[in-house]
C-alpha cells in the first residue's frame, strides 16, 4: 500500500512538473520573439491544442490526487479509545492503543472453543445486549493465553477502540498477585489518562472504586477488548470489568472463577490428531517419516500439553540427526525424575528436562538465573546483570531461548517466562553455580539503581543523582552495562517502561529483608514518581523504605524517606499528613547533623504551611532555612526558601518585601541557569505587580513565566501562569481574554487531576459570571470551588471564594445568604492576615449593603478597606473604596464630597488602566452635573 502511494504520489509531483513547463510554454506560444527547438516548436506552431493537451493533463492530476485522497482518508466511525500522542501531553503518561502480545504463527486449531466464542460475541454484538465476561479456564501449559491473544487477534476488527492485556500475576512464582488498584492504574494510563489524574489516596478501597468508576467511564460509549491473563480470583478482577455494553473482557485462570453472567470456555488437553499436527508442524518433518507409533507416544508423553508438545518438537527439530525414537527414550527418562509432580505437571516439565539439558552450559546457567528475575518481563540489561555477561552475549542467549521455546517475546525486545518455566528454572537452583534468590535479586536492583541515576540526570530541577549502586560481596565495585538516556524524552520513556519492573524489584527486596536496596529504589525512583504519580503508588514507595529504614536503624535514609513521602502527601492534597511526614523528617535529619536536609524538609514544610495559609508557620520555616542554606554556601536552597518566603509575603499583604525577596530569589535561579525557579519567581512577581496596580508590569512577568513553563513543558505550571494571565485580563477590561485562560487552565488542571488549581481556575470564572451580569450561574461556580477548597483544606482559597460568593448571592438577591458567606470570609481573612483580601471583601460588602438602602453602613466597610488599601498600597481595593464611599455621599445628597472622592478614585482607575471603571464614573459624574 506504501509503495502503491509512493508511486503516485512521484507520478503526481512528476505531472507537476510537466504541467509547470506545459504552463511555461503555452504562455509563451504566440511569442515572436524565440523559436523553440524539435517538438516543442510544433507546439509552438499550434497554440490552441497545446491550451487542451494542458486541460487534459490539469483534470487527470485533479482525479489522481482524488483518489489519492479517497485512499488516505479512513472512513468515519467512532472516536477511537486512545488519540495517537501528539506530543501536548504530559511527559510520562503511556499511550497504548494495541497491546496485545504478537499471535503466535504456530496456533493449533481450536475450532470449537473459538467457533463458541465468536458466536457468543456476534448474538451479543447483534442483539444490543451487554457483552458477558468470557472465563477461559484450565490446567498450565493448555494453552489459555495462547487461546485468548488468538482469539483477540480474530475479533479485533469488532473492537476498534482498543485491544489491552493485563497480566494479573495470578499464579506467577516470586511475585504477588497484581492489585487492582495498580491494574486500574495501568490501565487509565494506557488509555491515556495522565498519571496526575489518575485518582490517589490512603484507603485503598475508596481508591479502587474511584479508578474502576474513571475506568468505567473512559470506556462508557467505546468497542473494546480486554484480555486479563492469569487471574487469582473474581474478587481481583471485578474491579477492572467495563461497565459498557460493548466491551469484551476475556480473563484466563487455572481456577474456575464465580463470574457473574460469565460464559466459561474451558480449555483442555488437546485432541490427539491436533497434537499430532502441531508436532509435525514444529519439528518440520512430516507425519509419515515417523515409524509405528512413536508420534502418539511423543505426544501422549507431552500430555497433550500444548507448551509441552512445543517444546519437545522444537528439540526435535534442532537436532536433525535424532530419530523420534532417540527423542522417546530421552522424554522417558526425564519423566523418571519427576515423578512426584503432578500428571500433567510432570509430562510438561519432562519436556523442559529435555529443552534445559540440550543447551551449552553457560545457556544453562543464564537460564536459572532468569528464574529469579523479579521483574514482570525480561530485557537483555536486566539478562546481562542476572548472569553478569556483556548485554550482547544475553541478548544473544535471549533469542537462543526464544527460539528454543523456553521463553516467550513481548513488545519491544523484551521477553517473560511462562509460570511454569519460571518454576521449573527455580528448581535448578542447585545446579552449577547456586545462586540464591537474594543474590539475583541484589544484581537486578544493582542495575536498576545505575540505570535510575543516569535517569534522573535529566528530571525535575535540583535532584540528587542516587547513591553509587553497592559493592559485590568481594567489595569490588559493581559495573554494569545501562541503556543510552540522552534526553529527558527517553529517561521519562525508559522508566515509564520499567516502572513495574522497578516496583517488583522492591517487593522482593522487601520480602527477602535486602532493606539497603529497598531504601536506595525508593530514593532514585522518587524524582519520576513525585511527576508521573499515581501519588498513592510514590507514598507507598516511600513508607516502605521508611520501615526498612526502621528496622536497620538508619536514621539518615528514615529522614530521606520520610522527606519524600511528605513531599507526595502535599501532592495528594493531604496536607495535615504532609506536614507529620515533614516535621518527623526535620526533626531526624536534626539528629544525624543533616542541615542541609533539614533545610530541605524545613523549606518543604513551609510550602505547606503556605497551602493551608498558616502563614506564621510557613514564614518561619523559610526563614530558618534560608539562614541555614546561606550558612552552607547552598544558592539553589536560598532561591528555593527566597521564593517560598516572598510568596508567604505576598500572602500577607506585605508587597514591598514580597518584591525584594522574589526578586532576590530570581537573580539566583538566573545565575544558576535553574528555568523553574527563574519562571516560578517571575510568576509571583507578576502577582505582587497586580495586587500593587502595575498591570503592565504583571502581564509581562506572567508572560515570561508562561514562555518558560512551555519550553520545560510543564502543563501544571503553564494553567497557574495562565488563570493568573486571566485576572490581569479581567481587571484590564479584556473579559473574553480572561474566560479563554482560565478555561484553558482549568482543562489542563482537570486533564493532570490538580484539585487546588480546578478551584482557582473555577473561581475565577464564577468572578466572569458575576461581571456578565449572571449572578446565578456565578453563585453556582462559586459554590462548586468553595467545596473542593474545603475538601483540601486551603483556608485562603476558602476565604477567597467565599468573598465572591457573597458578592454574587448579593447580585442575585440573596441578601441574607450574602451576608452569611462575607462575614465567614472576612473571619478567616483576618486569621490569615491577608489584608488584602480583607479590603476587598469589605468593598464588596459595602456594595451590598448600599444596595440594599443601608448607606452609612456601606460607608464604615468602604471606609474600613480604604485604609487597609492604603496602608498596603493596594490602589485598586483603594479606587472601589472611594468609589463606595462617594456613591454613598451621593445617596446621602452630599454632592460637593462625592463629587471630589469619586474623581480620586477615577484617576486610580485610570492609572491602573481600568477603563471600563473609569468609563463608568465619567457618565456618572456627567449625570450628576447636567
Amino acid at each position: 500500500m506504501r509503495m502503491r502511494r509512493g508511486m503516485a504520489i512521484a507520478v503526481v509531483a512528476g505531472g507537476g512538473a510537466a504541467t509547470t513547463m506545459l504552463v511555461g510554454l503555452v504562455t509563451n506560444a504566440v511569442s515572436e520573439e524565440s523559436h523553440w527547438p524539435s517538438w516543442l516548436g510544433w507546439m509552438q506552431g499550434h497554440p490552441w491544442l497545446s491550451f487542451a493537451m494542458l486541460g487534459v493533463v490539469l483534470v487527470g492530476l485533479s482525479a489522481l490526487l482524488a483518489a489519492l485522497a479517497d485512499v488516505g482518508t479512513p472512513e468515519s466511525g467512532p472516536e477511537p479509545l486512545v488519540r495517537p500522542d501528539d506530543g501536548a501531553g504530559t511527559p510520562g503518561a503511556a499511550l497504548v492503543l494495541r497491546s496485545l502480545p504478537r499471535d503466535t504463527a504456530a496456533f493449533t486449531n481450536r475450532s470449537e472453543e473459538l467457533s463458541r466464542l465468536v458466536s457468543s460475541v456476534e448474538v451479543a454484538q447483534g442483539t444490543g445486549e451487554s457483552l458477558p465476561v468470557h472465563v477461559i479456564d484450565g490446567m498450565p501449559g493448555v494453552g489459555k493465553t495462547t487461546f485468548a491473544v488468538h482469539a483477540g487477534h480474530v475479533l479485533a476488527h469488532r473492537f476498534p477502540d482498543g485491544q489491552l492485556f493485563v497480566n494479573l500475576n495470578g499464579h506467577t512464582p516470586g511475585r504477588s498477585p497484581v492489585q487492582a488498584t495498580d491494574a486500574l492504574a495501568s490501565l487509565l494510563a494506557a488509555t491515556g489518562v495522565p498519571a496526575q489524574r489518575i485518582p490517589v489516596g490512603d484507603d485503598v478501597g475508596v481508591v479502587a472504586q474511584a479508578r474502576a468508576a474513571m475506568w468505567r467511564s473512559r470506556l462508557a460509549d467505546k468497542k473494546a477488548l480486554l484480555i486479563l491473563d492469569n487471574a487469582a480470583s473474581y474478587r481481583q478482577l471485578e474491579p477492572l470489568l467495563p461497565g459498557g455494553i460493548g466491551c469484551l473482557v476475556l480473563v484466563t485462570s487455572r481456577k474456575r472463577l464465580a463470574a457473574h453472567e460469565e460464559v466459561v470456555l474451558a480449555v483442555e488437553a488437546l485432541p490427539r490428531d491436533h497434537a499430532i499436527s502441531l508436532f509435525t508442524q514444529l519439528s518440520r518433518r512430516p507425519a509419515e517419516s515417523f515409524e509405528g507409533d512413536v508420534l502418539d507416544d511423543l505426544v501422549r508423553l507431552c500430555g497433550y500439553l500444548p507448551l509441552g508438545v512445543s517444546l519437545l518438537a522444537a528439540r526435535l527439530r534442532h537436532h536433525p540427526t535424532w530419530s523420534a525414537e532417540d527423542l522417546r527414550a530421552r522424554l522417558l527418562v526425564a519423566q523418571d525424575r519427576l515423578g512426584e509432580m503432578r500428571a500433567g505437571e510432570r509430562a510438561v516439565a519432562s519436556t523442559f528436562g529435555l529443552s534445559y539439558q540440550d543447551l551449552p552450559p553457560e545457556r544453562q546457567r543464564f537460564f536459572r538465573r532468569l528464574g529469579f528475575c523479579p521483574g514482570t518481563d525480561i530485557d537483555a540489561y536486566v539478562g546481562a546483570a542476572l548472569d553478569s555477561v556483556s548485554v550482547a552475549d544475553a541478548r544473544r542467549h535471549l533469542d537462543a531461548l526464544y527460539d528454543d521455546h523456553l521463553i516467550d517475546e513481548n513488545p519491544g525486545s523484551r521477553y517473560r517466562l511462562h509460570d511454569l518455566l519460571r518454576d521449573y528454572a527455580r528448581g535448578l537452583a542447585g545446579e552449577g553455580d547456586g545462586m540464591d534468590h537474594a543474590q539475583a535479586v541484589q544484581r537486578v536492583c544493582t542495575y536498576y539503581l545505575t540505570a535510575l541515576a543516569d535517569a534522573n540526570r535529566h528530571l525535575a530541577r535540583g535532584v540528587v543523582a542516587a547513591a553509587p549502586p553497592p559493592p559485590d560481596s568481594s567489595g569490588a565495585p559493581v559495573s554494569v552495562e545501562v541503556p543510552a538516556l540522552r534526553t529527558r524524552a527517553d529517561a521519562l520513556g525508559w522508566l515509564e517502561s520499567e516502572r513495574a519492573n522497578v516496583l517488583a524489584c522492591m517487593e522482593q527486596a522487601d520480602s527477602l529483608a535486602l532493606h539497603s536496596m529497598v531504601i536506595r529504589l525508593a530514593a532514585a525512583m522518587a524524582p519520576f514518581l513525585r511527576q508521573a504519580g499515581p501519588w498513592d503508588q510514590a507514598a507507598g514507595l516511600h513508607r516502605a523504605a521508611a520501615e526498612a529504614a526502621r528496622r536497620i536503624g538508619d536514621r539518615q535514609a528514615l529522614a530521606d524517606a520520610l522527606a519524600e513521602l511528605g513531599v507526595v502527601r502535599r501532592f495528594m492534597a493531604r496536607y495535615s499528613e504532609a506536614a507529620q511526614n515533614l516535621n518527623e523528617a526535620v526533626a531526624e535529619y536534626e539528629a544525624v547533623g543533616d542541615q542541609r536536609g533539614r533545610a530541605r524538609a524545613l523549606n518543604q514544610v513551609g510550602i505547606v504551611w503556605y497551602m493551608t495559609a498558616d502563614n506564621e508557620a510557613a514564614a518561619l520555616a523559610q526563614t530558618e532555612a534560608l539562614a541555614i542554606h546561606r550558612d552552607l554556601g547552598d544558592r539553589l536552597g536560598q532561591a528555593n526558601a527566597l521564593a517560598d518566603l516572598g510568596m508567604t509575603r505576598r500572602q500577607t499583604s506585605r508587597f514591598d518585601e514580597a518584591v525584594r525577596t522574589q526578586t532576590e530569589a530570581l537573580t539566583l535561579y538566573r545565575e544558576l541557569g535553574d528555568r523553574y525557579g527563574e519562571a516560578n519567581s517571575l510568576r509571583d512577581l507578576g502577582v505582587v505587580h497586580r495586587l500593587m496596580g502595575d498591570y503592565a508590569l504583571a502581564a509581562q512577568r506572567h508572560r515570561e513565566a508562561y514562555d518558560i513553563y512551555r519550553e520545560l513543558d510543564d502543563r501544571v505550571h503553564q494553567a497557574y501562569a495562565l488563570n493568573e494571565m486571566g485576572v490581569v485580563r479581567r481587571l484590564t477590561g479584556d473579559l473574553e481574554g480572561a474566560r479563554a485562560a482560565h478555561d484553558q487552565a482549568l482543562e489542563y488542571y482537570t486533564e493532570l487531576g490538580d484539585q487546588y488549581g480546578r478551584a482557582n481556575s473555577i473561581r475565577h470564572l464564577g468572578v466572569l459570571e458575576r461581571r456578565a451580569g449572571r449572578p446565578t450561574e456565578a453563585v453556582g461556580t462559586q459554590e462548586e470551588a468553595l467545596a473542593i477548597y474545603r475538601d483540601l483544606g486551603s483556608r485562603g482559597g476558602e476565604a477567597a471564594s467565599l468573598g465572591e460568593l457573597g458578592a454574587a448571592r448579593g447580585a442575585a438577591g440573596d441578601g441574607e445568604g450574602a451576608v452569611v458567606a462575607l462575614g465567614r470570609s472576612l473571619e478567616i481573612l483576618r486569621e490569615l492576615g491577608d489584608r488584602c483580601g480583607e479590603a476587598e471583601v469589605l468593598n464588596h460588602w459595602g456594595t451590598l449593603l448600599g444596595s440594599t438602602g443601608e448607606p452609612d453602613e456601606a460607608r464604615v466597610h468602604f471606609s474600613e478597606a480604604l485604609r487597609l488599601a492604603r496602608e498596603i498600597r493596594c490602589p485598586l481595593e483603594e479606587a472601589r473604596a472611594l468609589e463606595g464611599i462617594g456613591r454613598c455621599q451621593l445617596a446621602a445628597g452630599e454632592r460637593g464630597r462625592a463629587d471630589g472622592l469619586l474623581r480620586q478614585a477615577m484617576a486610580v482607575y485610570r492609572r491602573l488602566g481600568v477603563a471600563e471603571a473609569v468609563g463608568e464614573l465619567e457618565r456618572l459624574l456627567a449625570a450628576q452635573a447636567g
